[in-house]
Formats: C-alpha cells, structure tokens, sequence
C-alpha cells in the first residue's frame, strides 16, 4: 500500500508537527508532501522521510516571508500529485486537507482546525489594529477566494478526525460534516516533576495575534510579578514594547529547556482560544496548574477550580477566567495565588497521562485501520 502523509509546512516543531511525527512513526516509509520546507526546522523522524515540496519552495524570502505567499497556497497544494497513492493522510490547519486524491484513494485528514484566518478568527488576524483600511480591502476579498476554496475543497476528503470536539463543532458549522474525535498527543516522558519550583509564571505560545499575549503581559505589568514568555512570532516586536522588566522574553528554547521552565514555574499562563493546546497538557504533565481563557479546547482536558461549591469536585488542575480582559486575568492569578495547595503534582501529572503520546498513537493507528477496512 502506498501511504501518502500531507502537511502544511514544515517551519518548526509545534503542536501540530508534533502529530505529524506520529504519522511518520506510524508510517515510516510513506512520502511526506508540503508546500515548504525549512530543512532542519523538525525533528529528526520528520526531516527522515521523504519530503516532496510544492513550487513555493524556492520563493525568496520564504522562511520569514511565508505568511505573504497566502494567495498561492491553494494552488501549491493542488500541485501536489498524491493521485497513485492508495492512502493519504493530511494534518492541516491551513490547505493540506485540500490536496487532490486519486479516484482509488482513502483520504482520511486529522484537521488541527479549519483554517482561523479567514473562518472565525478573521478579525484576530486582521482588525484595524493590525492592518491598514486598504490591506483589509485586499484581504476581503481574498478571504472570500479562500472559504470558497475552504469548503469546495472539503468534498475531498473521506473521513474527518478532529482533535477537539471544539474544532468537530466547526467541522460542522462550516463544512457541514461530521468528525470523529481524537486528541492530540502530550509527551508525558519528557514532563518532569520538579522537588522545587521557582518564583515566576510560564508563557509557552507562538507570537501571533490570537493567542492574546498582550493580555498577560498588561495583567503581569499591572501585578509586577515575573513571567517568563518562551516563543517568536510576527506580534514579538509590539509585545516586547509593551513589557516591563518583570516579563523575560527567551525566543525559542530546546526541549529540555521547556520541560525544565513547565517543571519549576509556579503555573502556566493560557490567555488565547485554542482548538486543543497542548502545552497546557504539558504543564500539567509537569505537576504545574494551568491559568486558561475558559473557551475552546482547554475545556476538555483542563478541571477547573470551583470554589464556594459545598458538592464534591475532582482535584482541581486550574484556573478558568471566563473574559479575555486585564482585570479577569489578574483576578484569576490571584485566586490561584490564594488556593496553591488545593493543586497536587502527582495528580495532575496523572491527569495527563489520559493523553500520553502511546496512546494516541494505538488510537490512530486502530482509527485508520478501521477506516481502511471500509474501502
């Protein structure tokens, strides 16, 4: 059987390269099809297979640049020819799931998320805040281009798998069509425990505008406590500028360097709407509570804190604040600040291990198996 894996691109290791790697550990001999590929961006098991790239490859200025090439990444995906393989599974929150399958094909695609940018989230992308009245024409009409694509494109697949049922819930909205759910894996055994933590909050995210950095650093300025902020992206340049001294700003760091912040700090700080999120798993794999925007996929793996509740709860493993706002991120820390000893390391460590990365692996492997067996 001839096994075809489709991602987006490959410009470093996050949430969803991080699936990916399962796919190729799964399918080690299949071919890897992209629009581009920053050689040595991905881990060792990703950069082994062999990965077929699109047109876009070559384009100037491409690993800083790439978001600029938007208009031509349904084309570039289409170039792709997939047409001989019997199987082909995309991981796409962009175009992946928009390649062209062969007539005899099982297109099955794990959606990390319809695309944000032009679905639910177009105005996190580009509101007056971040682009100019003229951009925004331009962009109207591209976005338009773009969901038309979206959900044509969409009659290619055979079968969704949703990572929440927060992004199933989209699926349905936009695409009208049904997902199967399975969350994305955490990597329990590189989580540790640490016998001491240390004075400071976690930030672990991407720089873009919907992760609502902005938010904790104003609240963080406001309580002059330390935050140490992991990560790059295109908002860097602003969020520094609005930073105090108490904010650490670290660009990306190697995994043992992560592991080892998520270990020692006193929470981890989630102010964005994600799909699913795996660093709060990641921090709860490391015995450390999570402080979360109560929305998207947080609210399937994250047990609150209830207080004032006479019923019995489950251990709690964070804080939801319920309003992307300064004053209910500073209420919420200082609510967790007030309650640190109702939160057990070993039992949000345990908690975690429900999404260890063994198991996510047996699940997809038995999904697309059963799949399989339906051609």
């Amino acid at each position: 059987m001839k096994v075809a894996l489709v991602h987006d691109w490959l410009t470093g290791m996050r949430g969803g390269e991080r699936c990916l790697e399962v796919f190729c550990e799964l399918f080690p001999n299949a071919d890897l099809f992209t629009l581009f590929h920053v050689k040595g961006s991905v881990s060792p098991t990703v950069e082994g297979m062999n990965i077929a790239t699109s047109f876009l490859q070559n384009f100037p200025f491409l690993k800083e640049k790439y978001r600029f090439y938007l208009p031509l990444y349904p084309s570039a995906i289409e170039s792709l020819n997939v047409k001989e393989y019997n199987l082909i599974v995309s991981i796409s929150h962009s175009v992946a799931k928009g390649i062209v399958p062969g007539s005899d094909s099982l297109h099955i695609s794990y959606v990390l998320t319809p695309m944000r940018y032009v679905w639910d989230m177009y105005h996190e992308y580009f509101g007056n805040r971040y682009v100019s009245r003229l951009t925004r024409t331009g962009i109207a009409l591209l976005t338009n281009y773009l969901r038309s694509w979206d959900v044509a494109a969409n009659n290619r697949i055979d079968h969704f798998i949703c990572i929440s049922d927060h992004v199933a819930k989209r699926v349905k909205r936009y695409y009208q069509r049904e997902g199967e759910i399975l969350h994305p894996p955490v990597d329990v055994g590189k989580c540790h425990i640490s016998n001491k933590t240390d004075d400071f909050y976690l930030i672990v995210s991407a720089f873009a505008p919907y992760k609502k950095l902005d938010i904790a650093i104003h609240a963080f300025n406001q309580l002059k406590k330390r935050v140490v902020i992991i990560g790059k992206g295109q908002e860097e340049k602003r969020l520094k500028s609005i930073a105090n001294s108490n904010i650490e700003f670290l660009g990306w760091q190697p995994d043992e360097v992560v592991a080892e912040h998520y270990s020692k700090c006193k929470a981890l700080i989630f102010p964005g709407e994600e799909d699913f999120g795996i660093t709060p798993l990641e921090a709860m794999a490391s015995g450390r509570p999570v402080i979360a925007y109560g929305k998207g996929g947080v609210l399937e793996t994250v047990v609150p804190l209830q207080l004032g509740n006479t019923g019995k709860q489950n251990f709690p493993t964070g804080v939801f604040f319920y309003e992307q706002t300064v004053g209910a991120l500073i209420e919420a820390v200082e609510t967790f600040e007030s309650n640190q000893d109702l939160f057990d390391a070993k039992k949000l460590r345990e908690h975690a291990k429900k999404w260890d990365r063994p198991i996510f692996k047996a699940n997809i492997k038995t999904c697309i198996e059963k799949k399989l067996g339906t051609m």
